[in-house]
């Protein structure tokens, strides 16, 4: 066998040892080449599924691919975002979910088979919930916050309250309403907040707090009653709703976050590029005006990175779990 000689030796071990390195770098300038799934945990029609397809719709313009939409209800999240965290960490399956519960709440009721924190990488959070809205059905006879507390008071037990699961935030509003204002009510579990909604319109149920995302468009038509928005601040798509503040429940505040994240291990110009995307999109005007109309806050431009993400889930975690311990709430 003839020898090489040692000048091209080395020249074609350096260039051995560079392929993985070139292909790796190919690879990332050629993501995506593919269409990407969005795993949203709940069903179609609920808060966080409308959300996602509002920005999937703009990311796939920056991405040239499309995203799809895949809703895997159930678990109060679980299911799914335990489907991403078994995900192939390529940046072809991400997830988008309301963050508060899927990646905060829930690891504090559940023994889940993953981490919230170190089995996912951050991409962006998106949007907040401008304040949680306290709806009820028609029929509930009270007109206002005052009266529907007073009316709870004097039914212990009969009414019910609409939620996706143990942990979501309507479970954790409700769970910590009924701690303040000394009521009692059963809670109904839901594949979706769009299917609770739809028995709050139809009267199935008493009430539910939710998503201006979902509350406020049957609020403006008159479907079911709005006594307040847990906030500190008026709704800007809904000033004739009060705060609660204003409705005689002071300093009752709550607010779902909403979020994207990839499987743990997900290369770093992936992410990037995922998140240029989400940027992109709460850029765009026409986006913030939908965003707005569905009654949410865009997170600010330096809070729209995975690392303010993560620090943001953090601070979530360190606020929360001590509540929830306090509060005694528990995953069914």
């Amino acid at each position: 066998m003839a020898r090489l000689p040692r000048r091209q030796f080395l020249e074609l071990a350096a260039g051995a040892v560079a392929l993985p390195a070139a292909t790796r770098i190919a690879g990332a300038q050629t993501y995506p080449a593919r269409p990407i799934t969005v795993i949203v945990p709940t069903g179609a029609g609920g808060p966080q599924d409308v959300i996602a397809r509002v920005l999937a719709e703009h990311m796939r313009m920056t991405l040239g691919q499309s995203l799809i939409i895949e809703n895997i209800p159930g678990a109060n999240g679980t299911l799914g975002v335990g489907r991403v965290a078994r995900a192939k960490p390529d940046g072809y399956t991400i997830g988008f979910s309301v963050s508060s519960a899927t990646h905060v709440f829930n690891a504090a009721l559940y023994a889940l088979p993953y981490d919230v924190v170190n089995d996912f990488e951050p991409i962006a959070r998106a949007t907040m919930d401008s304040g949680t809205l306290i709806t009820a059905s028609r029929s509930v006879p009270a007109k206002d916050l005052k009266e529907f507390i007073a009316w709870l008071r004097a039914n212990p037990n009969k009414a019910s309250l609409g939620h996706t699961g143990p942990g979501s935030p309507a479970h954790i509003s409700g769970a910590l309403f009924q701690q303040r204002t000394n009521t009692r009510f059963q809670f109904v579990t839901y594949r979706s907040a769009g299917q609770a909604m739809q028995d709050v319109i139809a009267g199935h149920i008493d009430m539910m707090f939710t998503s201006p995302s979902i509350g406020l468009t049957p609020a403006r038509a008159g479907s079911i009653k709005a006594y307040a928005v847990m906030a500190k601040e008026r709704l800007l798509a809904a000033p004739e709703i009060p705060t609660a503040d204003d409705a005689g429940l002071p300093g009752f505040y709550t607010a779902g976050w909403h979020a994207f994240w990839a499987p743990k291990g997900t290369p770093r110009d992936v992410i990037a590029r995922l998140n240029g995307a989400v940027v992109d999109a709460l850029a765009d005007p026409a986006v913030r005006t939908r965003l707005t109309e569905l009654g949410l806050l865009i997170v600010a431009r330096e809070q729209q990175t995975p690392v303010a993400l993560r620090a943001f889930q953090k601070a979530e975690i360190e606020k929360w779990w001590p509540i929830i311990k306090e509060a005694g709430i528990k995953g069914e």
